[in-house]
Formats: C-alpha cells, structure tokens, sequence
C-alpha cells in the first residue's frame, strides 16, 4: 500500500496535487471530509471558522489524532492520496500504514492570496494580511488544535508549487516515481 498525504497553507496547491494521483488510480479523502460530515449531521453551516473549531473540538473529544485515524478507516484500495493534513498527531496516526508519505505543498503567500481570491469561495481574506492572520489561527500549540507549521516540519518531501499547473504535475509524478517505482 501506497499513501502520500499532503498538508500545505491555503491555497498551496494540495487539492491540484491529488487530483494528479487521483487521475491515475489514486483512491482520495481529505480529513476535512470527517469534519464535514460531522457539521452536516450537526447542521451546522460549513464556513472555514466553523470547521476549525469543530476539527479541534473532535480532536479534543476523541484524541489529536482522531481524523488520521477515521482516515485509515475508509481506504479500499493500494494507492491512497490524502489532503488537509494539520495536526502532528494525524501524521502520527497515519506513519502505522507501512508505506506513508508526507508531502507539504508551499508557494508563495502573494500567489497564494490570488488563487485564494481568484477560486470564488464565500468570504475570501480582503489582504494579504488578513490571509496570514487566518493562518495563525491554524497554528496554536494545543495538540487538540491544527498545528500546521508542526504538520509541515514533518513532511518527508516538500514541493513547491510557484508555476504552472504543468510543472506541479511534472513535481508530483517525480514524487510518485520515487516512492512507487
């Protein structure tokens, strides 16, 4: 079995990297997914505040590594890309499977705030700044909180994703040559 996981700041490139996986054989989930359920099956609405905080009430109820583990729960196949990876212990969880890979997507935050502009979803940061400040929010040191810069320190590879969509692809299969031969 084959899992490469990403984990990246907003609008990195991490969706864009697995649907290259999933167009060749890679089965997909994103641990946000098990968050997302659980707004619906709350009624909750699913804006990204009321996602971050029901992620880390779930973290706190049911242990950090909670959606790393509903993760391992729901693979079928040998070839599994996961996205939305943000908590150490998720990556703790998730290095039990024999053959896992981490992989933080980067680029830079200028790029990053367009394409966050530009893909259209409800209530897109006004700046820059306002980007970065969002991001803080996904970095306190509670283990039952989103740690992504702790996330990303443990990747085993990094790609960055500056260019065209092309060139992420060439990044990516490189990737896959490298851990699936």
């Amino acid at each position: 079995m084959l899992v490469i996981g990403f984990t990246g700041k907003m609008c990195a490139g991490k969706d864009a990297a697995a649907a290259i996986l999933q167009q060749r054989g890679f089965e997909f989930h994103s641990l946000s997914d098990a968050i997302r359920a659980e707004a619906d099956k709350r009624g909750l609405e699913r804006t990204r505040e009321n996602l971050r905080n029901l992620g880390n009430e779930l973290r706190a109820t049911h242990g950090p590594s909670v959606l790393g583990e509903r993760m391992k729960e729901l693979m079928t196949t040998e070839k599994v890309v996961l996205v939305s990876i943000r908590n150490p212990a998720e990556v703790e969880a998730l290095r039990q499977i024999e053959k896992f890979v981490l992989v933080t997507i980067d680029a830079p935050t200028e790029l990053r705030f367009e394409r966050e502009v530009a893909r259209g979803r409800e209530d897109p940061p006004a700046s820059v700044e306002e980007l970065l400040e969002r991001e803080e929010l996904e970095n306190k040191a509670d283990p039952n909180n989103q740690q992504l810069d702790a996330t990303m320190a443990l990747a085993d590879e990094t790609i960055m994703n500056d260019s065209s969509l092309q060139e992420l692809g060439g990044k990516v299969l490189a990737l896959l040559e490298k851990y699936h031969g």
